[in-house]
């Protein structure tokens, strides 16, 4: 049995179990490069959630171990895809042949970030070593100048020393340096923002800038903030004629929610950000959204925001799917985006001077769930994409 299928069948067993001995389950537990258990590895990382990623992080810096470091730069490469990056693996020994970085990241508008991963800076790291893998690339044409730097992954927080000696170093406008730490919270922040404008600004904090004026920070810190506090749908104006709901406590079931829609879809859903998931090649792309039961009607409505980035997010080739959590995870409406995609033209909007989204309103009756569509079009029964 392979590790993902360890995984899949037994997530429970799995979870309990040291990275170490992860490993060791996997082939003859050495990781070479080129091997089919660094394959194999790298897979199961690509389907596991990400507070894992962060507990083995953790644990290779905490209790190290043989191949820990080895470990730790395939774990920091799956941070960067759960970033978003493009990312290509690097090797775990250098060779006079191949060019030694642990990996290259590419960001959607092309620029490239090469990676080193240090499982400590308690020694000096070679920048004259790590500027020559991104001489190298460039020489050979696979990134340029222009738009690519280098990005040192450290083990530990405190990096006085090590900051130091990039700052009095010539390679100071090529590189930045973060803790695995620092880096596993921007993939948390990541998975719990919506606006793909907040996700551009955290890619853009491994980026080398000159920040003597902080502005751009400051435009991080507050959006990022007024995105995830939370957000009531009381203050949207649901439909035309139609009351605004009184204030309530916000509701966040997505997980509970995807763990059904795992089981039904037989895949694993990666979080990409509050709402989106994906399986880790992304040919199956869900938008997950709830809402709390409002007392409209006898057994409930429930109304949901639609925004133009989902829909982006979910075009796609491969198999898409909107789930609507209706009251908890017991009740979703798992629809086709095919599917869905052709109600929109029908459905109510908000237009305002930063944001447009269309309004999803589902009433129960009886059993039966309904969309109910503008300027009194009728209705459109859902029941059929009742999650049993």
């Amino acid at each position: 049995m392979s590790l993902l299928e360890f995984w899949k069948s037994s997530k429970k067993q799995i979870e309990d179990k040291h990275i170490q001995q992860i490993v060791a389950f996997t082939g003859d537990g050495n990781l070479k490069d080129g091997s089919n258990v660094s394959d194999e590895f790298r897979d199961y990382l690509s389907h596991i959630p990400s507070n894992l990623i962060k507990l083995y992080a953790n644990q290779c810096l905490e209790e190290g171990f043989k191949a820990s470091g080895f470990v730790l730069q395939d774990i920091v490469n799956q941070i960067g895809r759960r970033l978003g990056f493009k990312v290509t693996d690097g090797r775990y020994r250098g060779t006079i042949k191949h060019i030694g970085y642990d990996g290259l990241w590419e960001y959607p508008d092309g620029h490239v970030i090469i990676v080193e991963v240090k499982t400590t800076d308690a020694y000096r790291i070679d920048l004259e070593t790590i500027s020559a893998y991104r001489k190298a690339l460039i020489n050979d044409s696979s990134i340029n100048e222009i738009n690519s730097s280098i990005l040192i992954v450290v083990g530990r927080d405190d990096t006085g020393d090590l900051e130091a000696q990039i700052r009095g170093s010539r390679y100071a406008w090529d590189i930045r340096l973060i803790s695995v730490d620092a880096l596993s919270r921007l993939m948390s922040l990541k998975e719990d923002v919506e606006d793909p404008q907040i996700i551009q600004r955290i890619y853009d904090i491994l980026i080398p800038h000159e920040f003597t004026k902080l502005d751009e920070i400051i435009d991080i810190v507050f959006s990022t903030a007024e995105e995830i506090k939370p957000q009531y749908e009381s203050e949207e104006q649901i439909g035309e004629g139609e009351a605004t709901e009184p204030k309530f406590t916000p509701v966040a079931f997505h997980e509970a929610c995807i763990s059904r829609i795992e089981k039904h879809l037989d895949c694993s859903l990666i979080k990409r950000s509050r709402a989106k998931y994906s399986t880790p090649d992304e040919n199956t792309r869900v938008l997950c959204s709830v809402s709390k039961k409002h007392e409209r009607t006898a057994q409930g409505a429930f109304w949901f925001a639609f925004h133009p980035h989902q829909k982006d997010f979910l075009e796609p080739e491969g198999y898409s799917f909107v789930a609507f959590g209706c009251g908890d995870e017991q009740t979703i409406i798992l629809v086709p985006f095919k599917n869905f995609q052709v109600f929109l033209n029908d459905l109510n909007i908000t237009e305002k001077e930063d944001r447009f989204y269309w309004h999803v309103h589902i009433t129960n009756e009886n059993g039966r769930f309904y969309l109910h569509r503008k300027g009194g079009a009728e209705r459109a029964e859902l029941t059929e994409y009742l999650l049993k």
